[in-house]
């Protein structure tokens, strides 16, 4: 791994933090001996984008709840996210805000009663638009990856979609999958 490579796995920012204290971004760079930070650029409730409410299995005019973040890793931007949820989930709670939480969502989530027990993701890659390339301080023809992770909790229904953005040659995605 080069020294400006971040390698990154989903499974720390898919499971509740125990004593709801911290945050998975921050625990993982610290752990690699990195600083990560976030801001919330936007919270709020939105009309969900097409393909969110696809995966959320509700009515294109129907409200979700973003949270627009960009993560920072040692103060440069390393990713941009923006975090869906369906509005029966998140209205009125700290996810429709700007402030840090306590624990990150995930932990929140579980407090509600929403836990994930299924995760999908599919990556893609292609060229940024202008906002990302400002945001992510890329070049328009430095080539990104686009994650797309639906979770779902126990009984299949999808309660989280996290679309990231990601300057493909600062990341390296590594999937460890336990069979059996």
């Amino acid at each position: 791994m080069s020294a400006g490579r971040w390698v990154s796995t989903s499974m720390p920012y898919l499971t509740p933090r125990e004593g709801g204290r911290g945050d998975a971004w921050s625990a993982d760079a610290a752990a690699q001996g990195r600083r990560g930070t976030q801001r919330i650029l936007h919270a709020g409730e939105v009309q969900a984008p097409a393909e969110v409410a696809r995966l959320l299995g509700i009515q294109d005019d129907e409200p979700v709840v973003v949270r627009r973040r960009l993560i920072l890793l040692d103060d440069e931007p390393n990713e941009l996210t923006d975090t869906y949820y369906p509005a029966s989930v998140a209205r009125g709670t700290a996810l429709a805000g700007t402030a840090k939480i306590p624990g990150g969502a995930v932990t929140l989530l579980a407090r509600l009663g929403h836990v994930g027990a299924l995760v999908r993701e599919d990556v893609t890659a292609g060229l940024p638009h202008e906002e990302e390339q400002r945001a992510l301080r890329i070049a328009p023809t430095e080539p990104v990856l686009r994650l797309t992770r639906l979770t779902l909790d126990r009984d299949d229904r999808p309660f989280q979609v996290d679309r990231m953005v990601l300057p493909s040659h600062r990341q390296q995605l590594r999937y460890e999958i336990r069979i059996g």
